[in-house]
């Protein structure tokens, strides 16, 4: 029998215990469940970079992996909280605020469930508004990685709508370029993403910027 997977991804870091409260409260719910950690170093609401750390993992992991993303800075808001199904059988906990774009795009939106706040939270955080990753998000996910909980009956059904980060998509035509060490470049990485970087350096650190759906870049040709 395959151990029930569940992957956490925050933007927490690991400076105090709110990933280990999530923990605790995943355990708790399902003792036999394997939980493991996707990264909790997602730069502070960053929701475009959360996306594409969860497609650049997701797919490693087996059908019926559980993954509970909590990068979410319109916590006690209005905001839905959701559970989605991707086409290739993958589940998806977390707010409904762009965090499975990417996701969706490459791989395809079965179903999206509302999650039903007031059946389905932890015990006792009925007074809780700021904490969904461990009142709601893992003890929702920990449930259903570990059976206790169907899809089905986590909340009303979205169908396939979903929030989504609008985006461009890179275009390149076909051709190569022997790069020196320590310049600039324009790359297909391993998820076939049209990347920057500096050969044998970091270019986001050398440049010192960050992360996010909208770039211009200007290229020129040498005189």
């Amino acid at each position: 029998m395959v151990t029930p997977a569940l992957v956490l991804m925050t933007d927490f870091g690991l400076k105090d215990g709110a990933v280990s409260a999530m923990k605790g409260v995943a355990y708790e719910t399902a003792p036999n469940l394997l939980v493991s950690d996707l990264t909790h170093e997602v730069p502070p609401y960053n929701i475009w970079e959360a996306s594409f750390r969860l497609v650049q993992t997701y797919k490693y992991w087996p059908k019926g992996t559980v993954f509970v993303t909590v990068i979410d800075p319109g916590v006690g808001s209005e905001r839905h909280s959701i559970v989605m199904r991707s086409k290739s059988g993958h589940y998806f906990v977390g707010p409904d605020n762009g965090l499975y774009t990417l996701v969706a795009d490459q791989d395809g939106v079965d179903e999206v469930r509302i999650i039903d706040e007031s059946k389905q939270r932890l015990k006792g955080s009925a007074d809780s508004y700021t904490f969904h990753g461990r009142d709601l998000y893992v003890y929702v996910g920990a449930r259903l990685a570990s059976g206790q909980l169907k899809f089905e009956d986590s909340g009303e059904s979205a169908g396939q709508k979903l929030t989504k980060i609008p985006y461009q998509k890179a275009v390149a035509e076909k051709g190569e370029l022997r790069v020196p060490t320590g310049k600039p470049l324009l790359y297909f990485n391993s998820l076939l993403n049209l990347s920057l970087a500096l050969n044998q350096g970091d270019f986001a650190k050398a440049n010192k910027i960050g992360s996010g759906p909208t770039w211009t870049l200007a290229i020129s040709a040498p005189k």
